[in-house]
Parts: C-alpha cells; structure tokens; sequence
C-alpha cells in the first residue's frame, strides 16, 4: 500500500515523516519525497492518528487523483532544483513525461488549472528562491550559481531574477533584508 504525503520536499522531511510513522506503530517498507510504502493497508482509526500527527507538523495525506498528480509534479520539480539541477538534460516537460508518463499537456492543463501558475512559472520561481539561498550563503559566485541551476549564462539568470524580483542579483545580495519564500508558498 502506498500513501501519498503532501509538502515533503527534502531528506528531513523524509526522516520527520519516518518517525512519525514509526511512533504510531507502522513501520514503512519505504519513505520517499512525497510517498511512503507500507507492507499492509492500515486501520482507519491508526490512518486518523497519522494524518492527526502529520499535520500538527505541517504534512498531509492526500487522496484525490489530482492532488497526487499535482504533488507528484511538485515533488520532482523540486527535487530536481534542490538536488539535481544538471542533471536535467531536456527540456522540463521531457522531464516530467519521462518520470509521469502522462501526456505533458494533459499535466500543465490539470497543474494551472488548480494552483493556479503554469509548470513553468512554479519551476522558475523555485529556481529564482535557490539563487536567493546561494546568494545569502555567499559561498558561490553568480556564474557557479548559474551553472549549477542549469542556467545558459550569468545573463540569463540575472534577467530572470530581475523579472520575478525586481532586484539584480547583486542589489538583493547588498541589501539582504528581503525575506525569501518557503518552497510551500510558492
């Protein structure tokens, strides 16, 4: 049996979801971004508990079709930026077949249609809130940043910044008051 988890995003998120499993008595055959494998279905009673401690720390189950669609293209979307940014090697929505196999119209219709924001906007406001975070550490350059979020050039990343912030890269980094966004906001 498997149940989809909404706002998993990271290895820690992956650990906390463990855990919480685990104090109710469940051991999962498998925790992953966005999805956990169970041996056996569990009773509704213990499913109550579960969903009850995963939202007291900000997770979900999900169970329409939809919303585990729309989570799983979230899912990948983010761990392909947080993670594995040249890795990708076509373009988004090759990607995204690749890993669904659902037709890429299909998903960017049923994805605007409920958030509200195309694929592509969410992919690149998440991208936009990584330079923000490697901006802050100040341990990269901005060509390394570029590079390392798969960006054609300097050029490029910074008229994009510019456009979804309204700040130059390097203005933000002078003025390092501005708050950046929790990837469940975005």
């Amino acid at each position: 049996m498997k149940l989809y988890i909404k706002n998993m995003v990271c290895s820690r998120c992956k650990m906390v979801v463990n855990s919480v499993f685990e104090s109710i008595g469940i051991n999962p055959i498998s925790v992953e971004l966005g999805e956990v494998e169970l041996k056996n279905d569990i009773p509704e009673n213990l499913k109550r508990q579960l969903l009850k401690s995963l939202q007291a720390i900000g997770f979900d189950l999900i169970d329409d079709r939809k919303s585990k669609t729309i989570d799983k293209i979230k899912t990948l979307i983010i761990d392909l930026v947080q993670n594995k940014n040249n890795d990708l090697k076509t373009n988004l929505s090759e990607f995204l077949f690749q890993h669904l196999h659902q037709d890429y119209n299909t998903l960017s219709n049923l994805f605007s249609e409920v958030e509200n924001t195309t694929i592509e906007k969410y992919f690149i406001n998440l991208k936009i809130e990584k330079v923000k975070e490697l901006i802050i550490y100040d341990e990269l350059s901005l060509s390394q940043i570029a590079y390392s979020l798969n960006y054609s050039s300097v050029s490029h990343l910074s008229n994009q910044f510019k456009k979804v912030t309204g700040f130059s890269p390097t203005h933000f980094k002078n003025i390092k008051t501005i708050k950046r966004k929790q990837i469940e906001d975005l």
